[in-house]
């Protein structure tokens, strides 16, 4: 924090791209190319979240969006684990839990559940973005040492100090900063200790600011320009905004998605496992609720429990049904605005500066 907070994030896009340091969440499922095009066209970066792209759907996306805005925007992909094996007791129980939900099963046995992570890393790289960024661990040190070779940040998503240590240790150049405020999936490296190591974006950013040597972008929590000045003030670079821009009109999300955001206080958020067997904060739904009860069956490991509600999540988004769908939020929801992306965006930035210059001037 050697410089004001507005110096700092100039030098931020100076180094890593974009005309101001306020970037799209990568979401997976949730960031069409229009929404990217968007944001990029009027300064900002746009992100895919590429978890369940095939390698030829992410060469699409880097195309369609470079072509239209340039290549201010970064591909995320989760650092696998070795999958868990199927557990049929757990899958029988919520196969009959969910049938009150969806008359359609999920498939039996399940499908093989994910891309090739390796076919992945390497269409991210060939989709030549302003940076490559990482989430639920640290990437391999032999892709890293492709990254370099190809002159390609890696930027690494954290949820604590510790692992704000790993990740620079290990050579990511930007350290992102999730709090536990943050929509949709917790970024921590050891999943089973998500739930217990939850560290709000106030008190986790400045300690891994002080803990490395390179930016930190802040994430989590943040949806209007007080949530970025004061991102700036404890140290961040950048802002990364997930929820915040869901409701925008370039998102592809359900329109009873979208007014629930709108809706939702900080409080009628839930950390749950009922979606994907990973833990995320969504939306309280009826189905979320359900599912937290002391009689619902315990979840199954990722990735087999997302691929057990996907028929009810599929049909709850053909339906717009609020209450089965994977609704992901974070609890700052009910600030997030509407309108095109590119207004929101600039409207941000802008705010955040008037923010922080009349905090210079009161000094």
């Amino acid at each position: 924090m050697d410089v004001d907070p507005i110096t700092r994030g100039n030098r931020f896009c100076e180094r890593f791209g974009g005309q101001f340091p306020v970037m799209l969440a990568p979401m997976a499922g949730a960031c069409p190319p229009a929404l990217s095009i968007a944001i990029m066209k009027a300064g900002g970066w746009g992100a895919a979240g590429c978890l369940m792209m095939q390698p030829e759907q992410i060469a699409a996306w880097a195309d369609e969006v470079r072509s239209a805005a340039g290549s201010a925007f970064q591909l995320n992909v989760w650092i696998p684990e070795t999958a868990p094996r199927p557990e049929p007791d757990r899958e029988a129980e919520w196969r009959h839990f969910l049938s009150r939900w969806c008359d359609t099963p999920a498939p039996d046995p399940l499908p093989s559940p994910l891309p090739d992570f390796a076919a992945q890393c390497e269409a991210m790289l060939a989709g030549r973005p302003a940076a490559i960024s990482s989430i639920m661990g640290v990437f391999p040190a032999e892709f890293v040492a492709k990254l370099k070779a190809a002159g390609i940040p890696w930027m690494a998503s954290v949820t604590t100090v510790a692992e704000a240590k790993e990740a620079a240790q290990a050579g990511a150049d930007v350290i992102v900063a999730q709090g536990m405020e943050a929509g949709g999936h917790r970024g921590t490296f050891d999943q089973s200790a998500a739930e217990a190591t939850q560290v709000g974006l106030s008190s986790l950013l400045p300690s891994i600011v002080d803990a490395v040597d390179v930016p930190v972008v802040a994430t989590g929590g943040i949806a209007d320009g007080r949530g970025i000045a004061a991102a700036f003030m404890l140290g961040a670079s950048a802002v990364q905004i997930g929820t915040g821009f869901l409701r925008c009109t370039e998102s592809a999300i359900p329109s009873s998605w979208k007014d629930a955001i709108g809706r939702a206080l900080p409080e009628e958020t839930i950390l749950t496992r009922a979606f994907t067997g990973r833990a995320g904060r969504a939306i309280d739904t009826a189905f979320a609720r359900t599912a937290a009860r002391p009689d619902a069956p315990q979840p199954a490991a990722y990735p087999w429990q997302r691929l057990l509600t996907q028929p009810m999540t599929a049909a709850a988004r053909d339906d717009d049904d609020i209450d089965r769908m994977q609704a992901w939020s974070g609890q700052s929801g009910g600030l997030a605005g509407e309108g095109p992306a590119g207004d929101l965006v600039e409207n941000l930035w802008q705010a955040a500066r008037e923010h922080l210059s009349a905090a210079r001037s009161r000094r």
